[in-house]
């Protein structure tokens, strides 16, 4: 799975993409927590954060798997 950080999260995460492998396919909340492990810095941001998974932002009900790409995609203000 590749996964994308835009904007601040790219800073917490210390870099712009990652690979994550997971076998089968896992919800939101185990993708949370495996990016957590990993990159502890995101914590702070998960409440505001919203998963899109391959172009399309992700639902309550979405599952991802190991060939998806994933963006983290933080709050956005238009003016």
């Amino acid at each position: 799975m590749r996964i994308l950080f835009f904007a601040h999260l790219k800073t917490a995460a210390n870099c712009a993409t990652a690979e994550l492998h997971v076998d089968g396919e896992i919800d939101a909340d185990h993708l949370w927590e495996r990016l957590l492990t990993r990159f502890p810095e995101l914590t702070r941001y998960r409440r505001s954060v919203r998963f899109a998974r391959n172009g399309t932002y992700a639902v309550a009900s979405t599952r991802f798997s190991d060939t998806d790409e994933v963006a983290l995609i933080p709050p956005v203000s238009g003016g």
